[in-house]
């Protein structure tokens, strides 16, 4: 699928901003399974200093910079991005998980894709004793990974409510797993805990959903604003493969990936410094518009 991607933020300040520096994952990059064909990021006042970069994970990075007193700024992507058909891949053959789960600490390689970065505790997800308890009922002796992170995947559908009022940007996993309820970040966060502490890697993606479903589809839950959902270690062969739990889906070409971490402040569109004085306020309107296949 042939997507065309807008992502409009506006920020609105009480009083006027006299210094910020940020850092914007904006812009998508060359993922397996996706291809940028074209990117812009245009930013409104022009900022004092603009560098592009890549970060660990593979992330597209813009770090901004702005020395003069400004009360709006305006960021604007848009996109061109190929995502590839692919079968469903809930049904691939993977191994058992107790095979992932001592192969995974048993790698050597360290470079972004290893899943050993994504076995731990990071910034925003603890290792969780009723999460892992919680995420264990999917995985009985034998069963296979994806299997088993596809059910669990499908229990948090059912089991949590869409909720945008329960929680905000700063709730940690174990509130919203108490509270059963949140948005996409807060399902995400929660089953990576439940996956990580019981000894299976799993990473946080940050990304977009197609706003028009196909004909007889129904509309994705989370397609009004940047999306998140969990890539799995499937093992050498397989690789990681992508779960979405606010959906009960499998990551496909619904599905465009902007960015990926360790947790949502590995992969925010956002992040960095504003001297300010008084609130403000954010906008955010996404687009992902199919434009062929």
């Amino acid at each position: 699928m042939l997507y065309d991607i807008k992502l409009v933020t506006e920020y609105r300040y009480a009083s006027p901003v006299p210094f910020a520096r940020q850092v914007l994952r904006l812009l998508p990059v060359e993922r397996p399974g996706q291809r940028v064909i074209a990117t812009d990021l245009s930013i409104s006042p022009a900022p004092t200093e603009r560098t592009d970069s890549l970060d660990f994970f593979g992330n597209r990075i813009t770090t901004v910079a702005f020395s003069f007193p400004h009360s709006e700024l305006r960021l604007e992507t848009r996109a061109r991005v190929l995502v590839e058909k692919t079968e469903a891949r809930t049904t691939q053959k993977t191994p058992p998980f107790e095979q992932i789960r001592r192969s995974a600490v048993a790698e050597t390689d360290l470079g972004p894709k290893s899943p050993v970065h994504f076995l731990f505790a990071s910034r925003l997800i603890a290792l969780d004793e009723a999460i892992g308890d919680y995420a264990q009922k999917s995985f009985p002796p034998g069963k296979t990974i994806l299997e088993g992170a596809f059910e669990l995947t499908k229990r948090i559908k059912a089991e949590f409510k869409y909720d945008p009022e329960a929680t905000d940007v700063s709730t940690l996993p174990a509130d919203a797993f108490a509270k059963r309820a949140g948005v996409c970040q807060d399902f995400a966060h929660v089953m990576i805990a439940g996956l990580r502490t019981i000894g299976l890697p799993a990473a946080y993606v940050s990304g977009f959903l197609r706003t028009e479903p196909p004909p007889g589809k129904p509309r994705l839950e989370g397609a009004d604003a940047t999306h998140a959902w969990v890539a799995v270690w499937c093992g050498r062969e397989a690789g990681w493969i992508g779960l979405d739990p606010t959906n009960g889906v499998a990551a496909a070409e619904d599905h465009v990936v902007l960015a990926i971490g360790r947790d949502y402040s590995d992969a925010a569109p956002s992040g960095g410094v504003i001297v300010i004085s008084g609130d403000h306020t954010i906008d955010v309107a996404v687009d992902v518009i199919p434009v062929g296949a």
